[in-house]
Parts: structure tokens; C-alpha cells; sequence
């Protein structure tokens, strides 16, 4: 599994537009059937790895990304 954590770093007068261009699409992707997804963290399956990658890469100005490979995680609430 794969932890990506993600954050978004645009300027003031863009920021709500890429706001929503960045949800609603990410809606709309294959990741929106991950396991988790909160607004800052998303937890995708080895398979959905490249989609991962490649919808992250279209906004590489906007979005600071990190990505971790994990073996599991546990929901502790």
C-alpha cells in the first residue's frame, strides 16, 4: 500500500479555483475508490500506483506530494 500526502501551495488569487479543479477531478478519477482519503492524506492499493503518479504529476506547480510505501496501517479511533 501507498500513503500519499499531499498539500496545496498556490497562490492567494487561484487557490479556491485549483481548490476545486483538484477535488472534483480527483473525485472523478480511479482514486476515488481508495480505501482512505481525507483532504490531505490518500491511501492507494500497489495496482493504482501509476494513476496515483499521474494524476498527482498534472498538478506538479500546485500540489506539494509525498509519497510512502507502507505494509499496512491500523485505525486506532
Amino acid at each position: 500500500m501507498l500513503i500519499y500526502l499531499y498539500d496545496l501551495h498556490a497562490k492567494v488569487k487561484d487557490y479556491n479555483r485549483i481548490k476545486r479543479m483538484f477535488y472534483y477531478n480527483l473525485k472523478k478519477s480511479k482514486l476515488s475508490t481508495s480505501p482512505w482519503r481525507t483532504k490531505s492524506a490518500l491511501v492507494v492499493r500497489d495496482d493504482n500506483e501509476a494513476a496515483a503518479d499521474e494524476f498527482f504529476k498534472e498538478y506538479a506547480g500546485v500540489v506539494e506530494v509525498y509519497k510512502a510505501r507502507v505494509l499496512g496501517f491500523e485505525d486506532v479511533a
